[in-house]
């Protein structure tokens, strides 16, 4: 009976963070608050808090002394990763590394500028490249907006089909930059190049190529339902001083180095690895090689470094702090039995592992679109599945794969994530407008995912 009382009290604090969230309420503060208050209730019903690491015997004690706990487990581990990673990524910024990248990478679209509708969706597979190594989709889709979005245009593409192809870039969080991915391998316990390599890459490859057709269509079918024309954009002029075309190498740097390093290619004689928090420094410190090179400014140079200080701070505020309250949020919802109780329901429903994989895909894809960020629905309940999946015994990744992926495709048609609005406003359109052009895109991806990995993968 517990359990059931338990998954009800879950479910009434899960509603309440939704509503609060969709109020605009700091999400860190929400899902801490509602953490604290599930703990809380679970040790009154248990008598004690089920949390081995500390048990002074005074509970309100013992769950501040665990976010302390959690706090400095965190910054040790993943969260130092992540803070590398968001200080790399900012870093490239400055330096026009990124904007390079996108400049040599884009340059095969010119052999389509007879073809609009072609050019536009061969954005897709080239933007998700570099999606991989700028895995910010807010950044990224701005990075697009300034360099992309005028080719489209003035290629004959209407400016809502061409904003909802920049912002469908951003329905996949993989490769080792993804702060998703960073998450999820921590979860399941895995290498975070096997992860990519086996297990993101064939899925991606697959639904990549079905959100281009769907794309293709749906963009098509809707211009010339509401009778849209393309409208000139004038191409900003570049400024004086870009980075250079092998500036470009720079934010793949990481990846080269962790593929390199990983075994998988077997280059060296022996075993030699690296970790993705080495291969964001080692790569930094190439980018201040390369600035010093370019500019002959070494106080400049060292100035720069700063940036990556400052990177590594707004990731921490943003998205670690995020994962670290989530986790404790998480751990309500454990304490209170949700889990256990889902799983009885699912059982007693005939569901099995594939049954409560699909429902926890789903409810991760809505939880994306009810809070705007991908990152939020994914280390909110990322933490459960391991329990989940050794109840069912299945591998911890069979379920937090689709789920890994469905958290960033929820967040492509959230009328309040941060890259639709921005993207939205630079182009001048409604933000609806590109909900409902990605609308079916996403939509299918989602059951070609649940298709191929449930139905045939599973």
């Amino acid at each position: 009976m517990i359990n059931y009382i338990g998954l009800f009290i879950a479910v009434v604090f899960i509603a309440l963070v939704v509503r609060l969230l969709l109020k605009d309420f700091f999400p860190q503060a929400v899902l801490l608050i509602a953490g604290i208050g599930m703990l809380l209730i679970a040790g009154f019903f248990k008598k004690g808090l089920p949390l081995a690491e500390v048990n002074s015997g005074f509970i309100f004690l013992d769950i501040f002394e665990y976010i302390k706990e959690s706090f400095s487990k965190t910054n040790a581990g993943v969260g130092l990763m992540i803070m590398t990673i968001g200080g790399f990524v900012a870093y490239m910024d400055k330096i026009g590394a990124s904007e390079a990248l996108v400049r040599v990478a884009l340059k095969p679209l010119a052999v389509l500028k007879k073809y609009p509708n072609l050019a536009s969706i061969a954005v897709i597979p080239i933007g998700q490249l570099i999606f991989i190594c700028i895995p910010s989709a807010a950044g990224f889709g701005l990075l697009l907006m300034a360099s992309v979005f005028p080719i489209l245009v003035n290629l004959g593409v209407s400016r809502i089909a061409a904003v909802s192809i920049i912002t469908g870039c951003t329905s996949f969080c993989i490769g080792p930059a993804s702060v998703i991915t960073a998450s999820a391998v921590q979860i399941a316990q895995i290498e975070t190049v096997p992860y990519f390599i086996n297990l993101q890459i064939p899925i991606a490859i697959i639904l990549n190529l079905v959100l281009m057709v769907t794309y293709f269509f749906v963009n098509k079918y809707y211009d010339e339902k509401d009778k849209l024309h393309p409208t000139e954009v004038k191409v900003k002029p570049k400024p004086k001083e870009v980075a250079p075309g092998i500036y470009a190498l720079l934010p793949v740097l990481p990846l080269i180095l962790l593929l390199t390093f990983s075994g998988v290619f077997a280059i060296f004689p022996i075993k030699l690895t690296i970790e993705t928090t080495t291969a964001m420094l080692l790569s930094l410190f190439a980018g201040l090689l390369f600035e010093l090179i370019r500019t002959k400014n070494l106080k400049a140079v060292f100035a720069s470094f700063k940036v990556f200080l400052d990177g590594m701070g707004d990731i921490f505020k943003s998205v670690v702090t995020l994962i670290i309250v989530a986790e404790i949020f998480a751990n309500g919802l454990i304490a209170l039995g949700f889990m256990d109780g889902l799983i009885t329901i699912s059982q007693s429903a005939g569901l099995g592992a594939k049954g409560i994989g699909i429902l926890m895909t789903l409810m991760i894809f809505f939880a994306a679109i009810l809070m705007g960020s991908g990152n939020a629905a994914f280390f909110a309940f990322g933490p459960l599945i391991p329990s989940v999946a050794k109840q069912f015994g299945v591998s911890t990744t069979s379920i937090l794969l689709p789920m890994n992926l469905s958290a960033s495709m929820g967040r492509t048609i959230s009328p309040i994530a941060g890259v639709l609005i921005a993207t939205a406003e630079v182009a001048g359109v409604p933000v609806m407008q590109v909900v409902k052009r990605n609308l079916i895109p996403v939509v299918t991806v989602l059951l070609t995912l649940l298709i191929y990995h449930f139905g045939l993968c599973f």
